[in-house]
């Protein structure tokens, strides 16, 4: 595991080209876990995994919850499942991680019949709000109540009444994890009946709910969908170990290696992710392709290049809701674009790791952008030189840290303060980059 300083210098990196192999998904690796956790029929071997701390946290967490978790020398783990949480009674760290949180309290509130649980993280993770999710879920009869302040984290869960007279409604504009978690745990309370969860309003992120799907797919779960407002889980539905299953790599995590191919000329190719992707980030590469790169695709890499005919980026306006986090790094890209890019329906960024629209906007102004932030959107005004040796915070956000390393592309030196934060998704981040780098 890669140690950081307190802050890291990044020299210019004109010319960027090179191979990188991605580290595994944190979405789909954290879905994966808990399915795993949730399914009958033997164990379930995980490859791929990543290795990081919002995994740590999940894995954490279901060891406490009296899952048995073999972990592999070669970094794959063994997950032997249960139809019933084994433990009545856990307290349990969530960390910084709203899909672990997420997840678990849907779970937990559905199958808890007796003890009591206790869900609690990071100082940030309790501003980070729950509200949508836990009213859900007690309207239903779940006994979750705040420990602290309304609406959020800490909560504890005792064992409730869940009926299934009635569809669980719940709001879909906050954030799409919310109704993740309730369709992960909705097999765990359909025995004698189907189990509907209708989104009032509109849905946010829809294609990490689309990963959501799938996954419940490959454990034998198929859910009846009916547009993106009514979702039917079949009476009689249960997991199923599928044996085994490969995680596949990060497609957030490759946009940041994506953008450096088109910024620095490349190419540059991500091993690990390809064409026939289940995550909704892979379509990072058509935003960079709108933007002036050039990409191939191949059924396990995605590859960029600054397109030919190109000698600038090209400014944006664009709707990003369905890649909420790939688009930070449009942000950054913006700054080496011929004009002014505009990035909407971005809300969600408020209630993520920090508050994205407020320090994407703060760290941009400090390289010489111009820079409106709206309610939910971002006007980005390119520098006509780049401000050198710009001291960027973090914010304890390891997608700041990743965005802000591609300033080094326009040929300037940037310092990057508390870079450990990487190790939330991808502690290796910065010697891969470095690799990349060709003067």
């Amino acid at each position: 595991m890669t140690s950081h300083p307190d802050s890291l210098d990044l020299p210019p990196a004109r010319h960027m080209r090179g191979e990188i192999r991605l580290p595994g998904s944190k979405s789909l690796s954290i879905r994966a876990l808990l399915l795993a956790a949730l399914a009958a029929e033997g164990p379930t071997r995980l490859t791929g995994l990543l290795d990081s701390d919002d995994t740590r946290v999940m894995l954490g967490a279901l060891e406490q919850l009296g899952v048995r978790v073999e972990r592999e020398a070669d970094g794959a783990c063994l997950v032997h499942g249960k139809a019933a949480i084994p433990n009545t009674r856990a307290d349990i760290f969530v960390g910084n991680s709203g899909l672990s949180a997420r997840t678990l309290v849907a779970a937990l509130a559905i199958t808890a019949t007796e003890g009591e649980y206790r869900i609690h993280g990071v100082p940030r993770m309790h501003e980070r709000p729950i509200h949508d999710l836990v009213e859900a879920l007690n309207r239903s009869g779940a006994a979750i109540d705040y420990l602290e302040k309304p609406g959020f984290p800490p909560l504890r869960i005792r064992p409730g009444n869940i009926g299934r007279a009635r569809p669980i409604q719940v709001r879909g504009d906050v954030s799409s994890q919310f109704l993740t978690g309730l369709l992960q745990a909705a097999p765990l309370r359909s025995a004698g009946a189907p189990v509907v969860i209708e989104v009032a309003g509109e849905l946010i992120s829809k294609p990490y709910v689309e990963m959501t799907l799938r996954m419940m797919e490959r454990f034998g779960v198929r859910v009846v969908r009916e547009g993106w407002s009514r979702f039917t889980v079949p009476a009689g539905s249960r997991y199923r170990s599928p044996g085994k299953l490969a995680i596949e790599g990060d497609a957030s995590s490759a946009s940041y290696f994506l953008a450096a191919g088109m910024l620095g000329g490349g190419p540059v190719r991500v091993v690990g992710v390809g064409r026939n992707a289940l995550q909704g980030d892979v379509r990072f590469a058509e935003s960079l392709e709108t933007m002036g790169a050039r990409i191939e695709y191949g059924d396990g890499w995605i590859e960029a290049s600054r397109g030919d005919g190109s000698p600038a980026v090209r400014a944006i306006d664009a709707d990003l809701n369905h890649i909420p986090d790939a688009a930070m790094t449009l942000a950054v890209c913006a700054l080496f674009a011929a004009g002014t890019s505009t990035l909407r329906n971005i809300a969600s960024w408020r209630v993520k790791e920090t508050d994205r629209l407020a320090a994407m906007a703060a760290e941009l102004r400090k390289v010489g952008a111009a820079v409106e932030e709206g309610a939910d959107f971002l006007r980005i005004t390119p520098p006509a030189t780049l401000t050198a040796n710009a001291a960027i915070d973090t914010y304890d956000d390891h997608r700041m840290a990743m965005c802000f390393s591609l300033v080094a592309a326009g040929g300037v030196p940037v310092r990057i303060n508390e870079p450990g934060c990487v190790a939330k998704t991808f502690p290796d981040y910065f010697d891969g980059f470095a690799r990349l780098c060709r003067d």
